[in-house]
């Protein structure tokens, strides 16, 4: 299903997806962490990547794929994931399942979604 807008909303951190009347709103952290690149989803089933410190993950880029995906670059360096139109309509359709199910893993493996942070004392 190929969304007629598409819109990249850097001040609320989202890319905004319509279909017909329904629009949704997918954060640059759920897409980052939903990538469907290897990297991510590991090369088979039991292999996927837990993805963390991704809170404040910003898009830098977004190019079409042919007429089928699009290919997201964001500032953590990561760009090999192609969301294509069937997969970017099941992430606006799941959204609140996998999200919780995200932050779920995400306490289960005792990590955060903040990047860790680096405290510098001056001596």
């Amino acid at each position: 299903m190929i969304p007629s807008s598409i819109k990249v909303r850097k001040a609320s951190h989202c890319v905004e997806l319509g279909y017909g009347d329904e629009i949704y709103q997918l954060s640059f952290e759920f897409l980052r962490v939903h990538s469907p690149s290897a990297e991510v989803r590991g090369h088979g089933v039991g292999n996927e990547v837990l993805q963390y410190g991704k809170k404040d993950v910003v898009l830098l880029s977004m190019e079409p794929a042919g007429n089928y995906a699009l290919k997201l670059v964001f500032d953590d360096g990561h760009d090999s994931g192609l969301y294509d139109w069937k997969y970017l309509h099941h992430l606006c359709l799941k959204q609140d399942v996998l999200w919780a199910d995200y932050l779920n893993k995400l306490e289960q493996a005792g990590k955060q979604r903040e990047s860790a942070s680096i405290n510098f004392k001056a001596l």
